[in-house]
C-alpha cells in the first residue's frame, strides 16, 4: 500500500533527523513527516496547475500549526479546540515562506499551499528549528518547480560555543538566538537576537549555521534521485514583445530622470504615474484594444525596476538624493503624551512612529497557552500599520502576519535591555503606531520604544537604534544601502535590518531577494550598519541621554519583598478571599507567587497611602509574634474571665482579668466593649498550643507597695464551682478564641473571619459553652 522513503540527517552529536515520505498525506502534491526525538512533523505541498489570469506573483500560503494533541492537552480556549494561528505559530508561518518564497521560478504564478502541523511533541525539541526543512523535503519530493532544497537551522551560542538545533534546556545559558535559512550555495534569510555581539560574532554564527544547512540540503538532494522525481511544465506568463518595446522605448529615459530627481515619495509616485499615462494616451485606437493593462503595468514596473537599480550602479545616486551610506533626517521628542507612562514620537525622512508605553501588575502578564510553552509573558510590544501611514484606503481588519513580524523583530531588540524582575518588577507594553511609511518603520519603532521606555523611567542597559540595510546588485557590480526607503525595498535584493547599543547587536532580521547573499557582502553591510546605528544614537541622546531618575507622578509603583514560603496560603486564603479582601479594601492589587523556598510578594497601587495600608496588612500577616513586644490589639470578645484581643492580623490570644489592672477585678462588666482598642504585651506562647497569653497590667506602672501575690502551690486548688467555671469558660474560650487561631495557622484565617462575619457569633458560642461548663459542675456535684 505505501511507497516509502526514508532519509536520516545525522547531527553529529547523537542525535538525528529522520525524513519520510510515502506514507501520510499522499493525496498531496509532496508530504514528509519529519522527526528528531519525540517531535514529528506533517508537511504537505499543494500547488495547483495553472495559474490565475493576470497574476505577476507567486499567491503563497504558508501555514504551520501546533496540533494540542501532540503534546497529550486539551486547548484551554472556550471551544477547546484549535482556532486562528498564534501569534508564535505566525511566526514561524514567517520563517518559513521568507525562505521558501525566493527560490520559485519567477514566472511561477499558481496558487501554492504549504502546510507544516506539529502531531508529536518532545518537551525538550523546539519544532519552529525543523519547520523550514519539513517544508523544503515536502516541496522536493513533489512535482512543482523550485529552485531548492532549503533548509534552516537555530543556531545558538552556549557557553562561548555554537550550537547547531539546541535543545530547550540548552538554551537557558544562551547569549545568542539565531534562526538561519539557506540553499546549498547561499544564505537567504537571518532572524534572531544577541545579547549585544559584535558584527563578527554574528558573521560567525551565520557562518556555522550554513555549514549544517548543506548537509540538509545535500540528503534533500540525494532523496529527490532515489525518487526520480521529475518537476511539472507550466506556461504561467503571457508576452506582448511589441508592447513591452514600445512601453521601454517610451518611458526609460523618463523613468531613469524622476529617479534622479530626488523628489520625495508622492511626488515620484506621481511623476511615475504621469508617465505611463502619457505612454497609453499615444496609443492608436487599434494598439488600444490589443494591449493588456495588466501587461503594460507589468512592463512599465519592469522600466522602474530597471532604471532605479541603474542609477544606483551607475550614478551611485538614490531616490532621494542620498549616497549609499547617508542617513535621512531625524528627529524625536518624548513625553509629549501627558496621559501615558512614557511616549515618544520618532521621525526619520517620511517614516514616523508614535509610541507609548504602559506599567502594569502582575495580572496584567500575557497569559501563553501553546501545545509546547506555556505560561505568562511580561514584556509586550504591539505594533499598528494604519492604511493612512502610507495615503491608502483599506478597511481595519486588525493585525496582520506582517504586523505581527514586525513588532515581534522590536520586542527581540528591546528585550535585551530590559532590567531583570528585581530590579523593574513592571509588566510592560510597547504599541507603536505608524504614522507615515516609507522604509524601516520597524526600525523606527525600534528608536521610539527606546525613548518612550527612558521617559517612562525604565532603567534599560542603554538606548537601542535600529537600521535597514539595503542591496543592489547585477550580478557583477553591488551597492549596499543604509536607511532604505520602501521603493528601494521593493526594487532591491536585500532588506536587512539590524539593531543594537553602543555595545553590540541585539537583534538582526535579513530577507534576501535573490539566490543568497555573498559572505563579503554581508561582511561589508554590517560593517555599514554599526556606522548608521552610532549615527541614530547620537541622535536619540539629543532627545534623552538617560532613563528618568523618578517615574512619572502618576505611574503607578509596586512594593515588592519575600515572605516566608509557608505564609503564601495565609495570604491568598482559601479560594483567595484573603487576598481579595486586602485588595477590595485598600485599592491596591496584590500578587504573591513562588519562589524558591519563599513567595514573591508585589503590591501595586498608585495611592501610596493605599499601598502602605495593604503592606502593613501582609506585614502584620506574616510577622511571628515575639513574646515580651507591645502590640496595638483590638477586642474580639468578652468572657466573664478576661478577653480576647488580636494583637495582631489572624492571631488573638487570651488577656486575663488579673493581667488587666493592678487592682483586683471581680467581673469583667464596664471594663472593655468589642471592638475596643488596647495595647498589649505578649508574655507567653504556650509552646504546646502555641495560644497567647497577654497582658496590659505589664505596661502599667507598678503602684508604689505594691505586692505580687506568691503563686499559688502546686495541688491547691479553688473552690470546685469557681473552678469549673474556669474550666467551662477556659472551654469556651479554647472554642471561640484559640480555636479560631488554630484554624488560622491551619486555614487561613478560616476561624478569624467566621468572627468577623458576626462579632457576636463568637461571644455566643462562648456563652453557650458556659453554659456547657455549668451544666457539667451540676453534673459532677450531683
Amino acid at each position: 500500500m505505501f511507497n516509502i522513503h526514508t532519509k536520516t540527517i545525522d547531527l553529529g552529536d547523537g542525535r538525528t533527523i529522520e525524513i519520510e515520505t510515502g506514507k501520510m498525506a499522499r493525496q498531496a502534491d509532496g508530504s514528509v513527516v519529519l522527526r528528531m526525538g519525540n517531535t514529528m512533523l506533517l508537511a504537505s505541498v499543494v500547488s495547483n496547475k495553472d495559474a490565475k489570469d493576470d497574476l505577476d506573483f507567486l499567491p503563497l500560503t504558508v501555514d504551520y500549526q501546533e496540533k494540542f494533541g501532540s503534546a497529550g492537552k486539551i486547548p484551554g480556549s472556550f471551544f477547546r479546540r484549535e482556532g486562528k494561528l498564534s501569534d508564535y505559530e505566525v511566526l514561524i508561518s514567517r520563517l518559513v515562506d521568507r525562505a521558501l518564497r525566493p527560490l520559485f521560478p519567477g514566472d511561477y504564478h499558481a496558487d501554492t499551499q504549504v502546510s507544516i502541523f506539529l502531531i508529536s511533541a518532545d518537551s525538550d525539541v523546539m519544532p519552529d528549528a525543523l519547520a523550514a526543512l519539513a517544508a523544503s523535503a515536502a516541496i522536493s519530493v513533489s512535482n512543482i518547480p523550485f529552485n531548492g532544497p532549503i533548509s534552516e537551522v537555530r543556531v545558538a551560542r552556549i557557553n562561548g560555543e555554537f550550537v547547531i538545533n539546541p535543545l530547550i534546556s540548552q538554551m537557558v545559558n544562551s547569549d545568542m538566538d539565531l534562526m538561519i535559512a539557506g540553499t546549498l550555495e547561499n544564505v537567504i534569510m537571518v532572524e534572531g537576537e544577541c545579547s549585544e555581539c559584535s558584527e563578527e560574532e554574528l558573521a560567525d554564527a551565520i557562518s556555522v549555521g550554513h555549514a549544517a544547512i548543506k548537509i540538509h540540503c545535500q540528503v534533500q538532494v540525494e532523496l529527490m534521485q532515489e525518487m526520480g522525481i521529475v518537476k511539472r511544465e507550466y506556461s504561467h506568463e503571457k508576452v506582448d514583445e511589441a508592447l513591452e518595446a514600445d512601453i521601454r522605448a517610451f518611458t526609460y529615459d523618463k523613468v531613469y530622470a524622476v529617479a534622479k530627481s530626488a523628489s520625495g515619495k508622492s511626488e515620484r509616485s506621481a511623476s511615475f504615474k504621469a508617465i505611463i499615462t502619457e505612454f497609453l494616451e499615444t496609443r492608436t485606437e487599434e494598439q488600444k484594444a490589443s494591449d493588456s493593462a495588466f501587461l503594460a503595468k507589468k512592463y512599465f514596473h519592469d522600466v522602474q525596476y530597471d532604471a532605479v537599480r541603474n542609477l544606483l550602479l551607475d550614478e551611485g545616486t538614490r531616490l532621494d538624493g542620498r549616497k549609499g551610506n547617508e542617513i535621512r533626517q531625524i528627529t524625536s521628542e518624548i513625553n509629549l503624551l501627558p496621559g501615558s507612562h512614557g511616549s515618544a514620537l520618532f521621525t526619520r525622512g517620511e517614516t514616523q512612529s508614535l509610541t507609548t508605553v504602559a506599567l502594569g501588575s502582575k495580572v496584567d502578564e500575557q497569559i501563553i497557552d501553546g501545545a509546547i510553552f506555556e505560561g505568562t509573558s511580561r514584556f509586550l510590544l504591539h505594533y499598528n500599520f494604519p492604511a493612512f501611514s502610507t495615503g491608502e484606503v483599506r478597511p481595519n481588519r486588525g493585525p496582520g502576519r506582517r504586523e505581527v513580524g514586525h513588532g515581534n523583530l522590536a520586542l527581540r531588540a528591546l528585550k535585551q535591555v530590559l532590567p531583570n524582575q528585581d530590579e523593574n518588577p513592571y509588566t510592560i507594553r510597547i504599541v507603536s503606531d505608524i504614522l507615515e511609511s516609507n522604509g524601516s518603520s520597524s526600525m523606527a519603532t525600534v528608536c521610539a520604544g527606546s525613548l518612550a521606555l527612558m521617559d517612562a523611567g525604565i532603567k534599560i542597559k542603554g538606548a537601542v537604534s535600529g537600521i535597514a540595510m539595503g542591496l543592489i546588485t547585477d550580478g557583477d557590480r553591488f551597492a549596499v544601502l543604509s536607511d532604505i526607503l520602501g521603493d528601494e525595498d521593493h526594487l532591491g535584493d536585500m532588506d536587512f535590518k539590524v539593531t543594537g547599543t553602543r555595545k553590540g547587536i541585539t537583534a538582526c532580521q535579513m530577507d534576501i531577494k535573490i539566490d543568497g547573499l555573498p559572505h563579503d557582502v554581508l561582511v561589508k553591510a554590517l560593517a555599514q550598519a554599526r556606522d548608521g546605528r552610532m549615527h541614530i544614537l547620537d541622535k536619540l541622546e539629543e532627545t534623552i541621554t538617560a532613563p528618568r531618575e523618578e517615574m512619572k507622578s502618576h505611574v503607578p509603583r509596586i512594593v515588592g519583598f519575600k515572605v516566608d514560603r509557608e505564609f503564601i496560603g495565609l495570604i491568598i486564603g482559601p479560594g483567595g478571599k484573603n487576598i481579595q479582601e486586602i485588595q477590595r479594601t485598600t485599592g491596591t492589587t496584590v500578587s504573591i507567587e513562588e519562589e524558591g523556598d519563599f513567595g514573591k510578594v508585589s503590591i501595586f497601587s498608585n495611592n501610596k497611602e493605599a499601598m502602605d495600608a495593604a503592606y502593613n496588612w501582609i506585614t502584620a500577616m506574616v510577622e511571628r509574634p515575639e513574646v515580651g513586644k507591645t502590640y496595638p490589639g483590638v477586642v474580639k470578645s468578652l468572657q466573664p474571665f478576661g478577653a480576647f484581643v488580636e494583637f495582631m492580623k489572624g492571631k488573638d490570644g487570651l488577656l486575663h482579668i488579673s493581667e488587666i489592672s493592678y487592682e483586683r477585678l471581680e467581673t469583667m462588666d464596664g471594663v472593655y466593649n468589642v471592638g475596643d482598642k488596647v495595647d498589649v504585651k505578649l508574655l507567653e506562647v504556650d509552646p504546646k498550643t502555641g495560644k497567647f497569653r497577654l497582658s496590659v497590667k505589664a505596661l502599667l506602672e507598678k503602684p508604689e507597695g505594691y505586692v505580687e501575690r506568691a503563686p499559688r502551690p502546686q495541688g491547691d486548688r479553688p473552690p470546685r464551682s469557681n473552678d469549673r467555671n474556669d474550666r467551662g469558660g477556659d472551654r469556651g474560650g479554647d472554642r471561640g478564641g484559640f480555636r479560631g487561631g488554630d484554624r488560622d495557622r491551619n486555614s487561613n484565617y478560616r476561624g478569624g473571619d467566621r468572627n468577623d462575619r458576626n462579632d457576636n457569633r463568637g461571644g455566643d458560642r462562648n456563652r453557650d459553652t458556659n453554659d456547657r461548663g455549668n451544666s457539667n459542675e451540676t453534673r459532677s456535684e450531683n
